[in-house]
């Protein structure tokens, strides 16, 4: 067999397998997002009235022109409006004390979607509003009329309920089902989701609402991030080590990401915002690039003890994918390379379980036991991450061996979180694999990290096989003559 019938054979199963996976991630997304359309929309009718000073449904207040904190000049929060993929609902815009058909979702379900609990979490109303809305935005076949709807009922909830105390920024963690705050977090994540769904939520229907809550919203966690912490409760202690926890830099880089889609103005505004992030969490790169840390001091050093030496390979795989993310989107071919090598293959192979597969939730850096009871667990958002990460890495430099671990991710992944009988993946397995916990969401799982996965990988699936159709289409007339590495740029 000649050299180049072997490349063009190699080329076509290649090519066959990437559309199986395409077909089966699609499917699977669609099953997904039936369960949560189907389980998670609260259906009582009517809500209280909108609290004193919040924002309302009818609000008409507008994020007036300002020195922006977190982009160093002034802002409009309306400026370069996308065109509405569907025009605002009356009955959601109009009044007040509107009926509205949503009150918010549901997140804490049972694995054949029973509500167990009917508090609800406002970083997962966010991401729900947020996952709905993007759908609805990229995919033909979910640009449906109650996906958008429930979106945007969604939304109402989180401006008349998520801030506890209205004009403060400061968003609860819990709600109880008719919005009354239950708990705060001393964290900015509730507010980072927050400040996501509203912006989508401006980028389907043009209400320049949405845009003005997103913006104002950005400002105050960056503020808390960068200038003064103390707006978020957490008392400074004398013995508590000054640390950074990676989580922070990857959400405010994920947020300059999001607002900066498809807004040149805005994103070389924000440009100097996303490098500050960028650089903080390439520091939790510790010994001499053998390990990531979860957690480094503030100048960028390893801390001492447990806190020092945690390891959290599925957050190392997600940074690792919104830093490749900034790396393409500026054109450093070599920060790319770095970013492979460093936050894919080696939280990849280090985190492993070489016994039963799957990625250990926690790690210690010394290899000592950790203290986190979960640590040896496989759970669903690492395994989501990495197959992003590593489908993302394959697509932009075409090297098979980073399509191999998506390969064996995704199979792993397939066969073991997804629920065959009532949709949707469980959460929670043990280190043998087998289901821990039957729930399909609860205060920390909901509709978000497997559908966004689903959602970003048949996109990717989708562009390389667009790529490989022109040389596949060559080769129905002749075998290429020499080695062609699809993927490569």
């Amino acid at each position: 067999m000649s050299r180049g019938l072997r490349v063009w054979q190699d080329m076509e199963k290649e090519q066959e397998t990437l559309r199986a996976w395409k077909d089966r991630v699609a499917r699977e997304l669609d099953r997904v997002v039936a369960f949560w359309l189907d389980h998670s929309h609260d259906q009582e009718q009517g809500c209280a009235p909108c609290p004193s000073g919040g924002l309302g449904l009818g609000s008409s207040l507008l994020w007036s022109p300002r020195t922006s904190l977190w982009a160093g000049c002034h802002l409009w929060g309306a400026a370069s409006a996308p065109i509405p993929l569907h025009p605002p609902t009356p009955d959601l815009a109009n009044s007040a004390n509107a009926s509205v058909s949503h009150r918010g979702f549901f997140t804490c379900l049972g694995r054949d979607g029973q509500v167990y609990d009917d508090l609800k979490y406002v970083w997962l109303q966010g991401r729900q509003v947020w996952m709905y809305c993007r759908l609805y935005r990229q995919f033909e076949r979910f640009r449906r009329p109650e996906l958008l709807n429930a979106a945007k009922a969604g939304g109402e909830f989180l401006l008349r309920y998520a801030q506890v105390a209205p004009p403060a920024k400061k968003c609860a963690f819990v709600l109880t089902r008719d919005g009354r705050p239950v708990k705060v977090q001393r964290t900015i994540f509730s507010e980072c989701f927050y400040t996501m769904a509203m912006n989508e939520l401006w980028r389907v229907t043009g209400d320049a609402r949405y845009q003005n809550e997103a913006m104002e919203m950005m400002d105050q966690i960056v503020s808390w991030v960068r200038e003064d912490p103390s707006g978020l409760g957490r008392p400074q202690l004398p013995g508590a080590p000054a640390s950074e926890s990676m989580a922070v830099p990857m959400m405010l880089l994920n947020l300059v990401e999001q607002l900066g889609e498809a807004d040149e103005e805005l994103a070389g505004i924000s440009a100097e915002l996303g490098d500050w992030c960028a650089q903080r969490i390439l520091q939790h790169v510790q010994r001499g690039g053998q390990a990531v840390l979860e957690n480094v001091s503030e100048d960028g050093e390893e801390l001492s003890g447990c806190l020092g030496r945690h390891q959290n390979p599925g957050h190392a795989l997600e940074a690792g994918w919104f830093l490749l993310r900034y790396a393409i989107q500026r054109g450093d071919a070599k920060l790319r390379a770095h970013v492979i090598d460093k936050f894919l293959l080696l939280p990849f192979h280090s985190g492993w379980d070489p016994e039963h597969g799957g990625l250990f939730y926690f790690q210690d850096a010394d290899g000592l036991c950790p203290t986190q009871l979960e640590w040896a667990m496989k759970l669903w958002w690492p395994h989501s991450e990495a197959m992003i990460a590593f489908l993302m890495g394959y697509s932009e430099t075409g090297d098979p061996a980073l399509l191999r671990i998506f390969y064996q991710v995704a199979e792993y992944t397939f066969h073991r979180f997804r629920d065959p009988e009532y949709g949707e993946w469980f959460g929670y397995l043990n280190r043998d694999g087998k289901v821990a916990l039957t729930i399909k969401g609860g205060p920390f799982k909901g509709c978000f990290h497997v559908p966004r996965c689903l959602a970003m990988c048949e996109e990717m699936l989708n562009n390389l096989l667009s790529r490989l159709a022109p040389a596949s289409a060559l080769s129905t007339r002749s075998p290429p003559a020499g080695p062609a590495r699809p993927g490569a740029e």
